[in-house]
């Protein structure tokens, strides 16, 4: 029987069998009634007088030897001078897992056999090339299922090196591999999730002005998914980084999430359309049209030639003349005002300049505002597409995102596996 703990530990009910050869002893009478067939069953008092190697196991954390009336143990001495120790214990194994990849993820736990006081050269543990590991009937090949795991296990023939004590000790490593029953999650969490998504893609089809069923429809998919997300991080074990099961409901709550926006969108839009828009159409029939910018330029230049063919200056002998020309109707005016109409000429042309710039910028920002009023009555009024596009853009990434997910998951989970 195993027992998969939270805090990274395995827990098994084992009868441990450690055989070896000692040849300083030999067995008296294998056929009387001390034992029968080729082993003699020694009791307390002659462990006493066999040497026994050190088992020591470097994953363990605790060990409670089974005991009933007595201790469940057995010594046995065979005619080859071979002796064989056997207990029944529940031992606790520490493994180091990363749940990073939880449910997906598949945890490798190697245990080792070995002596704590002799090193390789005095001692070595293998294991024995036939029925290393014995299982009970009910067991199968190898491996047994647990609820939402499967254990399997493997013996290293070889025997391994490890390195403690500042020596080295021989070990026999067992290797005990955990992978997780991937339905029940599917079930409980993947499908679910999944239907939830699709449910969400339910309400581009709704008429936008039906506000409380949309909403609802919306709203109560987002917090089934929030709910179902906080579920899933308390019971699951911790992880250094997002879980697998984790990245996936994240991501399905911002599918509902973009949808619940758009929505959003959808109905600020059709307020713009029949409340903003027409309020601001009255408001601008009741405005004079004002200036353009061709106008306000054509009398820039106007008013820069009236100013500039108003004087002109000649040198004679040395001696500066003002001319005075007439354009149009305009008098000659009398040359000591010469220096004030030159600056107010001046101030006029800076005061055109400026209020073409202020023009060049409304204008600019009339342009913005009518590709914006273009955009929210393309999304929210009756002749708007927004929902017909998300009713394909939705699907189509949650198709690609679905995708992408489990090919990277997967194959993470399969380089774990080998």
């Amino acid at each position: 029987m195993s027992n998969i703990h939270p805090l990274q530990e395995i827990s098994f009910d084992v009868f441990l069998q450690i055989t070896w050869e000692d040849l300083r002893i030999q067995p008296i009478r294998p056929n009387t009634e001390k034992g029968t067939g080729e082993y003699v069953e020694l009791t307390k008092a002659d462990r006493d007088m066999i040497w026994v190697p050190d088992l020591y196991i470097r994953q363990l954390r605790e060990m409670k030897m089974l005991t009933l009336f007595e201790e469940i143990s057995s010594l046995r001495l065979y005619e080859n001078s071979t002796i064989s120790l056997s207990i029944g214990a529940t031992i606790i194994i520490k493994c180091d897992m990363d749940f990073v990849l939880y449910p997906l993820d598949v945890q490798r736990c190697p245990v080792d056999f070995s002596s704590y006081k002799y090193p390789v050269k005095d001692l070595r543990f293998r294991w024995r090339s036939e029925n290393a590991l014995s299982f009970p009937n009910d067991f199968g090949d190898g491996f047994f299922r647990l609820p939402k795991y499967v254990v399997s296990f493997y013996t290293e023939q070889e025997s391994q090196i490890v390195n403690y004590s500042d020596d080295n000790h021989s070990s026999a490593r067992l290797e005990i591999t955990l992978s997780r029953e991937v339905k029940s999650y599917l079930l409980e969490n993947y499908l679910p999730s999944t239907l939830f998504v699709s449910i969400s893609w339910g309400s581009f089809v709704v008429v936008p002005e039906i506000v409380p069923g949309r909403m609802v429809l919306l709203v109560t998919t987002l917090l089934s998914l929030i709910t179902m997300f906080d579920t899933v991080r308390n019971n699951s074990p911790d992880a250094l980084e997002l879980k697998c099961l984790e990245v996936w409901l994240i991501s399905c709550t911002l599918f509902v999430f973009f949808a619940l926006m758009e929505y959003f969108i959808v109905l600020f839009g059709i307020r713009y359309d029949k409340h903003w828009r027409v309020a601001k159409a009255q408001h601008a029939s009741s405005i004079p049209p004002s200036i353009t910018l061709q106008s306000a330029v054509t009398m820039a230049q106007s008013t820069m030639d009236t100013s500039i063919n108003s004087v002109s200056f000649q040198r004679e002998n040395g001696l500066e003349h003002t001319t005075l020309k007439v354009s149009g109707n305009n008098k000659i005016q009398p040359q000591d005002h010469h220096s004030k109409t030159t600056s107010a000429s001046l101030s006029n042309i800076q005061d055109t300049v400026h209020s073409a710039q202020k023009v060049s910028s409304v204008m600019t920002r009339k342009r913005f505002r009518n590709v914006a009023d273009v955009a929210l009555l393309y999304a929210g009024s009756q002749r708007g597409r927004l929902d017909q596009l998300s009713l394909i853009i939705f699907p189509v990434s949650f198709l690609i995102f679905t995708i992408s997910y489990w090919t990277m998951y997967l194959t993470e989970s399969k380089k774990n596996f080998k």
